[in-house]
C-alpha cells in the first residue's frame, strides 16, 4: 500500500503572505553562524573546544544585556549540535553548514525537535511539566532534542523546583538552553546545574564596523561619525543599534541620501558636540549668563535638559581619561580631542571629581523635577558657583601653613589652576591626602625612605618597601602630579621615614618639656607624676 493511501504525504504548504514583506535589520542580519556573532570570541572558543573534545554540557545558561545575541547564540548552538553536514554524514561542529535540513529548519524556526518557549508568558509549573513529560521521548529526526527557554528568570519558584531533577539528570538526547537578562533572579540550584556563558556588551568600535557593513549591504551610505554615534547610543546592544540604524536609513530618505551625524543627532535628540563643548567651557569659566543662554539655545532646538547634563557628564569623563593619557574614543573629532587635551592640562583631578559629582546630582534632580529646564539651570548655576571655590585640599594646606585663603584667586570665576610641584616628600603626601589617596599616603609615611626628590623623579630606598606599595605609590603620584613623574627604587639606606622623623621630633619635644624648670620642679615635688600632654603655645610664652 502506497504512502499516499495512508495519508502520509506532506500536505501542500500555504504560501506565506508576508514572504516578500520588509524585514527589519535586526531580524534580517541576525547571525547565522558563529563567525557572524560579533564580540563573543571567548564564548565561541570555549564552545568550540567542548564540541571538539565531546565535553558537551547538558544545560547552557546564556546571560547578558538585551541585544547581545543570547537567543541567536542558543539557536546557533542548536544548529551546531544537530548539523549533519551537506553529505548528511557529519557530527556536532562549531561551524554548522547551514544547508542541511536540520540547519535550515532550525534557522526558519520549524524544527520539531528544537522547541522555543518564552518564560515571560509561560511561567507556571504546568508549562514546565509539559517539557519534563516530552523530554522522556527521543528526538524525532535530530541528534538532540533541544529546549530553548528565553527569559528563564521569569519562571515561578514552583516551576524551577519542578525542573531541577530533570535538569540535573536529563536523558542523553536532551539539551537545555536558557537565556536571561537578569541572572541574579535565577535560583542558585539552577545555576549550579548549567554551564554559564556571560555574553559581553559589544564594543562600540565593533558595532560601528558592523553597522558600516550592514549599511553597505543595504545600498545606503553613512558618515563614520554617524555610525559611531549610533554605536555609542546602542550601549553594547547589536539589536538596539540596528534598530536605530534602520530608523536613520529611513530618515535619510529613499533618494540616495546619506545618513549624516547631524541627522542622527536630531533623530536621537542628542546634544550637538560643538554646543556641548562651548557650554562646558562657559561652565568651567564661571560665565553664568553665557552658560544659561547656551542651555536655552539647546532647549529651543528640542534637546532634552537631561540629555544636556548627560553630555556634560560624558565630557567630564572624557577629560579625566584624557588626563590619564588614554587614547581618543573611535569616531571622536580632531577638534574635540584637542579641546579635551587642553581641559585635561588645565583642570586637576579634585576639580574634575567635583564637577562629576555636581553634574550627576543635577542629572538625578532633573529626572525627577516638575520643571526640567528650570532644574537644569539651577544645577548649572550650582556647578558654576562651585567652580569659583578653592580646592578643599589646597585650602586646607593654606590654612595649615597660615597663608591667606581669600583674595582674587578665591573669587575669580575661572577653573582653579594646577598647584606648583611639591618641594619634598611631606608636601607630596599632603597632596595625595588632598586627592583622597589617604591609605597610600599613610603607608608611604611609615615605609618610604627618601634618597632624592628632584622633579620629575622621586628616588626611594628599596629596603623594607613592599612591591605593591611601590606600584600604588607611583600610580598615585602620577594621578596627582602628572604622567611624567616616576618613582625610582634604589638599593641604598635612604633617609628616615616621615613617621620616624615625627616620632623623633615628638620625643625630643617631650624631653624638652621634661627638662623645663617648671616641669622639672613639679616632677621633683611629685615623683609619681606622669607627663600626659602639654600646650606648645603656653610653653613658648612661659
Amino acid at each position: 500500500m502506497s504512502d499516499s493511501l495512508l495519508g502520509l504525504d506532506e500536505p501542500p504548504q500555504p504560501r506565506d503572505p508576508n514572504a516578500g514583506a520588509y524585514r527589519v535589520l535586526a531580524r534580517k542580519y541576525r547571525p547565522q553562524t558563529f563567525a557572524e556573532l560579533i564580540g563573543q570570541d571567548a564564548m565561541v572558543q570555549t564552545l568550540g573546544n567542548a564540541i571538539k573534545r565531546d565535553r558537551l554540557a547538558h544545560a547552557f545558561l546564556l546571560t547578558g544585556v538585551r541585544g547581545v545575541g543570547k537567543t541567536s547564540t542558543a539557536r546557533l548552538i542548536a544548529k551546531a549540535l544537530n548539523c549533519i553536514g551537506p553529505d548528511e554524514q557529519g557530527g556536532p561542529t562549531i561551524d554548522p553548514c547551514g544547508v542541511c535540513e536540520p540547519c535550515r529548519a532550525i534557522a526558519e524556526g520549524r524544527h520539531i525537535d528544537v522547541i522555543e518557549m518564552d518564560a515571560a508568558s509561560h511561567t507556571g509549573v504546568d508549562d514546565v511539566r509539559e517539557i519534563i513529560d516530552a523530554s522522556r521521548y527521543s528526538a524525532v529526526s535530530a541528534r538532540y532534542k533541544i529546549y530553548i527557554i528565553d527569559e528563564v528568570h521569569m519562571l515561578s519558584k514552583n516551576a524551577f523546583n519542578a525542573l531541577l531533577k530533570t535538569l540535573e539528570e536529563p536523558p542523553g538526547h536532551v539539551k537545555f538552553l536558557f537565556a536571561t537578562t537578569e541572572v541574579q533572579k535565577v535560583p542558585v540550584t539552577v545555576l549550579s546545574r548549567c554551564q554559564r556563558f556571560d555574553l559581553r556588551r559589544i564594543p562600540a568600535e565593533k558595532l560601528a564596523a558592523h553597522f558600516a557593513e550592514v549599511t553597505g549591504k543595504e545600498g545606503a551610505e553613512a558618515e563614520p561619525e554617524a555610525l559611531a554615534m549610533i554605536a555609542r547610543a546602542a550601549e553594547g546592544s547589536a539589536r538596539d543599534g540596528l534598530s536605530i540604524l534602520d530608523q536613520a536609513i529611513a530618515h535619510a530618505g529613499i533618494e540616495g541620501g546619506a545618513v549624516t551625524a547631524d541627522a542622527v543627532r536630531a533623530m536621537l535628540g542628542l546634544s550637538d558636540r560643538n554646543a556641548i563643548r562651548a557650554l562646558f567651557g562657559l561652565v568651567i569659566a564661571g560665565d553664568a549668563p553665557g552658560a544659561l543662554q547656551a542651555l536655552r539655545d539647546q532647549y529651543d532646538l528640542g534637546v532634552d535638559p537631561q540629555a544636556v547634563l548627560k553630555s556634560l557628564l560624558e565630557t567630564v569623563h572624557r577629560v579625566t581619561l584624557s588626563k590619564l593619557g588614554n587614547e581618543a574614543i573611535p569616531g571622536q573629532a580632531t577638534e574635540e580631542t584637542q579641546a579635551l587635551a587642553e581641559w585635561a592640562a588645565k583642570l586637576g583631578f579634585p576639580v574634575l571629581h567635583r564637577l562629576w559629582q555636581l553634574l550627576l546630582k543635577g542629572h538625578d534632580e532633573v529626572a525627577r523635577a516638575a520643571l526640567p529646564i528650570e532644574a537644569c539651570e539651577m544645577a548649572l548655576l550650582r556647578v558654576i558657583h562651585a567652580s569659583t571655590l578653592p580646592d578643599p585640599g589646597e585650602l586646607a594646606r593654606k590654612i595649615a601653613e597660615g597663608l591667606p585663603v581669600g583674595g582674587p584667586a578665591a573669587s575669580t570665576p575661572s577653573a582653579p589652576a594646577e598647584p606648583a610641584a611639591p618641594r619634598d616628600l611631606a608636601e607630596l603626601l599632603d597632596r595625595l591626602e588632598a586627592a583622597h589617596d589617604h591609605h597610600i599616603a599613610a603607608r608611604a609615611r611609615n615605609l618610604v625612605r627618601m634618597i632624592s626628590f628632584s622633579e620629575p623623579v622621586i628616588e626611594v630606598s628599596s629596603r623594607g618597601l613592599p612591591a605593591d606599595l611601590v606600584r600604588d605609590f607611583e600610580q598615585a603620584v602620577r594621578r596627582t602630579l602628572g604622567k611624567r613623574w616616576s618613582v625610582k627604587v634604589t638599593d641604598a639606606p635612604g633617609e628616615a621615614t616621615l613617621a620616624e622623623v615625627m616620632a623623633a621630633a615628638a620625643l625630643a619635644e617631650r624631653d624638652a618639656v621634661l627638662a623645663s624648670p617648671v616641669v622639672a620642679a613639679a616632677i621633683e615635688a611629685f615623683p609619681d607624676a606622669e607627663l600626659i600632654g602639654w600646650n606648645n603655645d603656653a610653653r613658648r610664652t612661659a
